[in-house]
């Protein structure tokens, strides 16, 4: 369910800076700094969590009064430290001492720095940013922070699911989108993922699932995969799995950057508006720079070249002024009996709403606009739970959801040493807090009164219980149909076939064959024959030409359906592939010589900024052109990090190449010699659909690299010039019918 395919306009988009800055809020000094000086603030581009107490009262403090303070290395208690490079021993060359207490202190708390990573969900990142609502919602939810013009600061944390905490950005998974919402009525966590769809309808089936996708318990391998037996064994056998397998085999389950990925409730929430009215809504999350992905040799380039591809891309655009934008936007549907729209059961987490039947209507936008200044004390230590409600929303029976209320909570008593999880800053209410809650591991509030229960005389009966006039959580008083207590879902949960019927023929081509490919490629690593066979028969009840297509490149025969493929009117809103979107933040190579000049250099450096992209200097060295500074240099640069390339200057092999080793792809030319790592870059850009852009005094390195220059997307001219036509390509995100005109008969069609 992409986002509209237009463009939006450049003013609603941040103008980016040239270029990431260095970690250092200052440029270092070349030798080790000896005078005291204060600790450093953050950069412009960080922010921490709000500085309130653990009951949620502003102290007015700076973000750094939460930081180290003083000049002077100190001891956990405030001793100042004369040295910490050598433990107190009997003589110089004596046994270390016990009584070294500053040496027990620091290997003490060193050995105990790790706390365990989450079970799902252990790989991510996240940023602060700030929410202002439009006040469309105010007709059908009574939130104070959806009200017209309302600013809610937020903390979102994008994840993998599969993998553990040090595994790759770039593996294919479904990826977490949670958002936590700190608005004036306390937190409201939307706990997504950029997949509308969930593996199980119910959440019983939580660990068996994820026994299944993570790495085999005999050799833990593979990592942060789902190329194995053990997963395709599971959601052959579990077929509610089949939808959410289709999306994790398209390109959804591979994007390209977090900021270009949507974000979806996954379940159906209940919304009552200040009339006491309900509705059923699902959420969206729509990127304002489109829904992209990367090809499948891409990102298993980016897994061995930047295992923190994304991570990385995100902070370097928030730190470029770059910021991402995301439209929230609700799919509102009547609440009725029987909770169902147009046939689809709303409680049921395997199905979606196509926005054809039920558009997206959107109700405010969001702006992630800083990054953490504390990775651990941000993303690591901050909790979701889709129980953290506020006034106006309310969850329905959705038997997944319903689980996923006691588990989120759960499982940050292990992870997060205690029940006071939500006193650590990330976490804390912006509003007051009084839960009589006490004591327990890691409590920071220091509780006053006698009386911390209800009902009480000695505290003057604080805390008073509220009422709904003055802002108290109400429960939906939802009725409940009579029967037995039952181990089994409604007749309405059986389908497990139409809504992927309904996904992969709504794909383009070029999508479709990805997806096809990912099929292939998965079963093809699946060790026993029976597991391809039965992935194959759910295939036969999806699609009868997809499970034909994957079964040749398995080389076993496609079986007949044992459930005939949905009669499905496709959802154009499905697929990725077909628009134009904002350019800001897109990264561009520019490959030159040592010998090139600077000023043609720094004007193309210039043309880039001006179409809000960001320039990358590529060069045979460090260090600059006249007064142009090299970003990467051939043998530290990679393909993967750009989204598109314009080569200046066509180099000759630096001093550092090895012929026989950097010709890892590339043809010998006609003209001069070209480095071949340039050619390599060109040669994988091209097969990945990239943008390319030449001089026309620099065609060699087309040559070297085996692209012919009329190929589509393949722009030869004066560079100033070229860098416009790359700016309308990139729009485009990749140039897809350069092998086939597979997108334009996409397009075509929906058309």
């Amino acid at each position: 369910m992409s986002s509209p395919k237009k463009k939006t306009p450049a003013a609603d988009m941040a103008s980016p800076a040239p270029r990431p800055p260095g970690p250092g809020v200052e440029d270092p000094s070349l030798g080790e700094p000896t005078a005291p000086v204060a600790p450093p603030p953050p950069k412009a581009s960080q922010q921490g969590p709000a500085t309130v107490t653990p009951t949620g009262a502003p102290t007015g403090a700076p973000p750094e009064a939460m930081a180290q303070q003083g000049e002077y290395l100190t001891t956990a208690q405030g001793a100042r430290l004369r040295t910490t490079d050598h433990a107190l021993k009997a003589g110089r060359r004596g046994p270390v001492l016990l009584q070294d207490h500053h040496l027990r202190e620091k290997i003490t708390h060193f050995d105990h720095e790790r706390i365990p990573e989450r079970v799902v969900h252990a790989r991510g990142t996240g940023a602060h940013g700030v929410f202002v609502a439009n006040g469309r919602a105010a007709k059908i939810c009574r939130a104070a922070f959806l009200k017209k013009g309302v600013e809610t600061p937020t903390f979102v944390r994008f994840s993998t699911v599969q993998g553990f905490r040090g595994s790759s950005d770039t593996v294919r998974d479904t990826r977490g989108f949670a958002t936590k919402f700190y608005t004036s009525e306390g937190n409201y966590d939307l706990v997504g993922n950029n997949i509308p769809v969930f593996f199980i309808q119910e959440g019983i089936k939580f660990p068996d699932i994820v026994h299944a996708v993570k790495p085999e318990p005999d050799r833990e391998i593979p990592q942060a995969q789902s190329a194995h037996d053990t997963f395709w064994d599971f959601v052959s056998l579990h077929t509610e799995a089949q939808a959410h397998v289709a999306w994790s085999m398209s390109d959804r389950a591979v994007p390209l950057s977090y900021r270009m990925m949507e974000g979806f409730g996954v379940h159906t929430f209940r919304l009552i508006n200040d009339a006491g009215e309900t509705s059923l809504v699902k959420f969206h999350w729509k990127p304002r720079q489109g829904v992209h992905s990367q090809v499948w040799e891409e990102t298993q380039l980016t897994a061995g070249n930047d295992p923190d591809f994304h991570r990385r891309d995100l902070y370097d655009a928030i730190d470029a002024g770059a910021y991402p934008v995301w439209d929230l936007g609700v799919q509102v549907m009547p609440d009725t009996d029987d909770e169902t729209f147009e046939g689809i059961d709303l409680l049921d987490p395997t199905k979606f709403v196509p926005e054809e039947l039920c558009p997206v209507e959107i109700i405010g936008t969001m702006t992630l606009n800083r990054r953490p200044i504390n990775f651990f004390a941000e993303v690591e230590q901050v909790m979701f739970n889709p129980g953290n409600l506020v006034p106006g929303i309310d969850v329905t029976n959705d038997p997944l959801l319903q689980v996923r209320l006691f588990s989120y909570i759960d499982t940050q008593i292990t992870r997060l040493g205690g029940p006071n999880f939500n006193q650590l800053p990330i976490n804390r209410a912006h509003c007051p807090v009084n839960d009589m809650f006490r004591d327990g591991f890691h409590q920071h509030a220091v509780h006053g009164g006698v009386a911390p229960y209800r009902p009480n005389s000695l505290d003057g009966g604080n805390p008073a219980e509220a009422s709904e006039d003055s802002g108290a959580f109400i429960d939906v008083p939802q009725p409940v149909a009579p029967g037995a207590k039952v181990r089994e879902l409604s007749a309405s949960f059986d389908d497990h076939f139409s809504q992927a019927t309904l996904f992969v023929r709504s794909l383009s081509e070029v999508e479709r064959e990805h997806l096809t490919r990912a099929y292939t490629f998965e079963l093809g690593k699946c060790y026993e024959e029976a597991i391809r066979l039965r992935q194959l028969q759910c295939l036969a009840n999806i699609d009868a030409d997809l499970c034909a297509e994957v079964a040749r490149g398995l080389g076993l025969p496609a079986p007949e359906p044992t459930v005939p493929p949905a009669d499905v009117e496709p959802s154009p809103a499905l697929s990725q592939v077909g628009g134009t979107w904002p350019i800001a933040g897109r990264k561009v190579a520019l490959v030159v010589d040592a010998d090139t000049d600077p000023a043609a250099v720094q004007a193309a450096k210039d043309a880039v900024a001006a179409a809000g992209m960001m320039a990358f200097v590529m060069a045979p060295s460090g260090g600059k052109l006249g007064d142009v500074v090299v970003d990467r240099t051939f043998l530290t640069a990679a393909s993967i990090e750009f989204d598109s390339v314009l080569v200046v200057d066509a180099p000759a092999p630096a001093p550092d190449a090895v012929p026989l080793f950097d010709a890892k792809a590339g043809h010998a030319t006609a003209g001069r010699p070209v480095d071949q790592r340039v050619a390599k870059l060109v040669a994988e850009m091209f097969r990945h659909f990239k943008a390319i852009g030449v001089a026309s005094d620099a065609t060699d390195v087309l040559t070297a690299a085996g692209v012919p220059e009329d190929a589509p997307g393949v722009v030869v001219g004066e560079p100033a010039a070229v860098v416009g036509k790359l700016a309308a390509l990139l729009a485009e995100h990749r140039v897809w019918h350069r092998f086939g005109p597979v997108a334009e008969e996409s397009d075509a069609a929906r058309r």
